[in-house]
């Protein structure tokens, strides 16, 4: 499993256990630049973006500077 997929899975079981347990709390997956040109800019990116299942923090790792914010 690459670090992408086991990052999502821990997003996804996060987001669920914090639905329960502290429903007013937003969880965000930072990813860098490069990981949201590849994969989420493919139909399985887009698809987790377009049903909403997931919320990005999409950063610049050599400025340290956010790049977007993905509700």
């Amino acid at each position: 499993m690459d670090d992408l997929e086991k990052a999502l899975g821990q997003y996804l079981l996060y987001h669920d256990i914090l639905a329960q347990r502290e429903p007013d709390r937003i969880l965000y997956l930072a990813v860098h630049e490069d990981v949201w040109l590849g994969i989420f800019a493919e139909p399985i990116g887009k698809l987790l973006l377009d049903n909403q299942r997931i919320k990005l923090l999409v950063f610049d790792r050599r400025a340290e500077v956010l790049l977007r914010w993905i509700p």
